[in-house]
């Protein structure tokens, strides 16, 4: 007589209206904009048009559907973004119908407020111009696209990030969040940075946008473009003051990982020009996106977190 042997199901076999792993994240990003809509008076998005604040978009547009979203959107301008991220943002805000703060570096190097860097990269000039524009606008809620797995820095934040009235981050003045349950209360002059990404991962935002067909700018995928080596990365050639003596200009087979500034963010040789080539080597990488492309995260050990404490993203 023989028996039987049951093999293991997955929990969507077991139980049809299972939610995916997918569904599970969207579903809690959802929550977290719905939140933020019921407790703060004039919450904005930190919209830069790189991957994840496109994300953040999209879930913000399902939230409110089908009334507008409610909140406006904010994009800190070093001047030396990418001309293709530059114009997928004033497309999708013109498409959206949504308002658009932008905070420009150099506007506040021209009127002396910020001295640029001897290396170039504006990264780091950043935070003046987020901080100043979130008391001219009187934001009190700041939704951010940062992830736990990026960097260890951004490891030890909480979906809702208290700053103080400089804007600066302190670990030890963050609140728990059991059962998914946030704390929003802060004084005057005070805000919070909300993070709806937090338990993303960087396949997850790709399976994301696979499954949600979400357009992103062509950087992201394989494609051709000069550039040239520093400090083990290919940084595009630009008026930001790239290439140095010595540094050569090639033509490569490149895509980005992550975009930021030009000067600290760099491609990675691939040839994944459709959105699964990306997706498998994504899940072939053994490096962080910010660790293998962004010279910023580099300077120090703590560079992300010093930045943190200083009021940065």
């Amino acid at each position: 007589m023989t028996t039987a042997i049951s093999l293991p199901t997955t929990a969507a076999q077991d139980n049809p209206y299972a939610l995916s792993h997918l569904d599970v994240l969207e579903a809690e990003a959802v929550h977290i904009f719905r939140e933020v809509a019921g407790e703060f008076e004039n919450p904005v998005i930190l919209f830069s048009g790189g991957k994840d604040s496109i994300v953040m978009l999209h879930l913000a547009l399902k939230a409110f559907a089908p009334a507008s979203v409610p909140f406006a959107l904010l994009h800190v301008d070093t001047g030396h973004n990418f001309p293709e991220v530059l114009a997928y943002r004033d497309r999708t805000v013109a498409e959206h119908g949504l308002r658009l703060h932008v905070a420009s570096v150099q506007e506040f190097i021209d009127n002396g407020r910020l001295r640029e860097r001897p290396d170039g990269t504006r990264n780091p000039l950043q935070t003046v111009p987020l901080l100043d524009a979130i008391e001219t606008g009187r934001f009190d809620a700041v939704f951010g696209g940062g992830r736990r797995d990026e960097e260890k820095a951004r490891a030890k934040e909480r979906v809702f990030s208290l700053r103080d009235e400089f804007g600066a981050w302190d670990p030890r003045r963050q609140r728990p969040e059991l059962w998914s349950l946030y704390n929003g209360r802060h004084a005057v002059g005070e805000h919070v940075r909300v993070f709806p990404l937090s338990n993303w991962t960087e396949l997850d935002v790709w399976q994301y946008i696979e499954r949600e067909k979400i357009e992103l700018p062509e950087i992201y995928y394989a494609h051709e473009r000069d550039v040239f080596a520093r400090n083990g990365m290919w940084l595009t050639a630009g008026d930001w003051g790239g290439p140095k003596e010595g540094e050569t200009v090639e033509r490569r087979l490149v895509r980005y990982r992550t975009v930021g500034d030009m000067s600290c963010t760099g491609a990675v040789d691939s040839d994944a020009d459709t959105i699964d080539a990306v997706i498998a080597e994504i899940a072939a990488s053994r490096l962080t996106e910010r660790g293998a492309t962004r010279a910023d995260d580099k300077m120090s050990e703590a560079a992300m977190e010093d930045r943190k404490r200083e009021g940065y993203f």
